[in-house]
């Protein structure tokens, strides 16, 4: 077997809003009565200070669509922003899209057929025989499964691949007569819109990262603490209060099991990408794998500058890592979903 490289990188985002904007401009008058004080205090609280939507709910209230308007948006709005994700990555690869052996595209905020793997290997030249993957309704861990597979490809074929997620929440606003619970205000408060591209090669290349390793640990006996249900009205973000509990029981194994079957230990990575589903995850992270302040810096700000973008976010913490004067040599991936699923991906310099 080969290896494969990381060789490209490329993130695109739709317009920006203050956090505060988004609460004085639309939110606050979503929650009506004494669930506006809570609101309020979940808003505050959510360590994100910016976030991006393709589908701003300060010019458009879309909580009211049907899924039907909701998805023929959705390929409306993804497509230009997969495409400028996809070609910023291809460019830093300096691999053309013909080349390529292998697309994975990864969302769970829309879908259509054809979708954005057929219209993008179209629109940009990819080969007809092209291998193509669709992962959907994994939601904030996708990458990495996505990551996983497609540096298989790689290193079994010797042909470049490329992986695709891109979400847009901004299109899943729930009603404002909905079960208004916690859990509905929190997803409200955190997530948001991105795409994001990795090109994998089978050849070293300067700051590149080689995917050494990817380990899983699903607890399906929590199965229920995150949810993504498809309503008539968009789908419906479930998140339980005691998804850090859970994540607390088995982060550490999950990573001590990667590091130690690759002969490392925590002590021997110099960079964590830190999927931030929200500010107690990461602190669950940090505690558990006892990791100092600057080892979650980079997964912080992303959650401060973008919000929560699901399956793109890890991706844009590696982008942030990548991209520091000083990259880290070695890198570990952590992601987290529905299951509850915890994934890792281990990645070393060439």
């Amino acid at each position: 077997m080969g290896q494969a490289v990381i060789a490209g990188l490329g993130t695109a985002l739709p317009p920006a809003a203050a956090q505060d904007d988004l609460w004085e401009g639309f939110f606050s008058q979503h929650y009506t009565g004494g669930r506006r004080g809570l609101a309020k205090r979940i808003f505050a609280n959510s360590g994100v200070r910016t976030r991006q939507a393709a589908v701003s709910p300060l010019l458009e209230d879309v909580s009211g669509w049907s899924t039907e308007r909701r998805m023929r948006r959705y390929q409306v709005e993804a497509m230009p922003l997969a495409k400028e994700a996809v070609g910023r990555a291809l460019t830093e690869a300096g691999v053309a899209a013909d080349e390529l052996g292998m697309l994975a595209v990864c969302s769970c905020t829309g879908y259509a057929t054809p979708g954005l793997d057929i219209l993008l290997a179209r629109d940009m030249g990819m080969a007809p025989s092209l291998q193509r993957l669709f992962v959907g309704h994994m939601g904030c861990y996708a990458a990495l499964p996505g990551l996983g597979t497609a540096a298989d490809y790689v290193a079994a074929r010797g042909r470049p691949a490329l992986l695709l997620c891109a979400e847009l929440t901004s299109l899943h606003i729930q009603p404002a007569d909905s079960r208004a619970d916690i859990q509905q205000i929190v997803s409200h408060a955190l997530f948001s819109d991105a795409a994001a591209a990795v090109v994998l090669t089978p050849e070293s290349q300067p700051g590149g990262y080689v995917v050494s390793d990817v380990a899983a640990l699903t607890d399906t006996t929590t199965a229920g603490h995150m949810t993504w249900d498809v309503t008539d009205l968009g789908f419906r973000m479930g998140l339980s209060p005691q998804v850090p509990d859970v994540l607390a029981l088995h982060v550490r194994a999950m990573v001590d099991d990667l590091l130690t079957r690759n002969n490392l230990t925590i002590a021997d990575v110099d960079g964590w990408a830190v999927h931030p589903g929200g500010p107690k995850i990461l602190d669950v992270v940090q505690e558990q794998l006892e990791l100092t302040t600057e080892a979650m810096t980079a997964s912080r700000e992303v959650l401060a500058t973008y919000g929560n973008c699901s399956s793109p976010t890890v991706l844009l913490v590696l982008d942030a890592l990548r991209r520091r004067p000083q990259p880290p040599r070695r890198i570990v991936m952590l992601a987290f979903g529905p299951g509850l699923t915890l994934y890792g991906v281990l990645l070393d310099t060439p």
